[in-house]
């Protein structure tokens, strides 16, 4: 995974032109069912907002808006393929291979599904080990088109600047602290504290809950 993260970081540190593409490529795996559980996006897409920059940090050595078209437009895709996915194929996709091995993914999918209707698309993107599964489950229950891209669309645009931004907040910490030797683990494991801790917060105040009534209304 450090491999992974520190390739894709040189990459469009050494090449800015790249930055749309591998933000593109790294978001799409990120949302896209089969390949996310595979795959260290989230953390690719905080570390190369330590790169990032505007006003917050200025003295960033790449600009955010490729890295911010990349990531939105690479989730937005990710999650339209894995719902078109689930509309073509339906329940059918629940004798694949891949759900044969892992079964636990579709069943904590159709469950955040049933919790949160609507809104389990826009939610879900913040929820690592469903993130990429709700579009497919959404396509399988056959949710309406204009439903998903409310919810696809609008969860892309809060979820890949907040990744960004996390990590240009990082950068600035680090900064000032100086970076020690090895700084992409620390950043990873800041990273999983800071979502854990997060999702743990949500899900007392009933935050998850409000969103998705709101949302739910929202769309009909």
């Amino acid at each position: 995974m450090h491999g992974i993260v520190h390739t894709a970081l040189e990459l469009i540190k050494q090449h800015a032109d790249w930055a749309f593409p591998v933000l593109f490529l790294v978001s799409f795996g990120e949302s896209f069912v089969g390949i996310s559980i595979l795959f260290p996006g989230t953390t690719i897409m905080v570390a190369a907002g330590t790169l990032a920059r505007w006003p917050l940090n200025p003295h960033g050595v790449l600009s955010v808006w490729p890295l911010l078209a990349g990531s939105i437009l690479g989730a937005v895709m990710g999650d339209a393929i894995s719902f078109w996915l689930g509309l073509r194929f339906g329940h059918l996709l629940e004798k694949h291979w891949f759900f044969q091995r892992r079964p636990q993914l579709l069943t904590r999918g159709y469950a955040f599904f049933n919790k949160y209707g609507v809104a389990s698309v826009f939610i879900g993107r913040f929820f690592g080990p469903v993130r990429a599964v709700i579009p497919l489950v959404a396509g399988i229950m056959e949710m309406s088109w204009r439903q998903f891209w409310f919810a696809n669309i609008g969860s892309a645009l809060v979820w890949a600047p907040a990744l960004l931004l996390f990590g240009t907040t990082l950068a600035i910490v680090i900064k000032h602290m100086g970076a020690p030797h090895g700084w992409h683990w620390t950043l990873t494991i800041v990273v999983v504290i800071a979502l854990m801790v997060f999702i743990w917060a949500a899900r007392r105040c009933g935050l998850f809950e409000k969103a998705a009534r709101y949302m739910n209304r929202s769309a009909r």
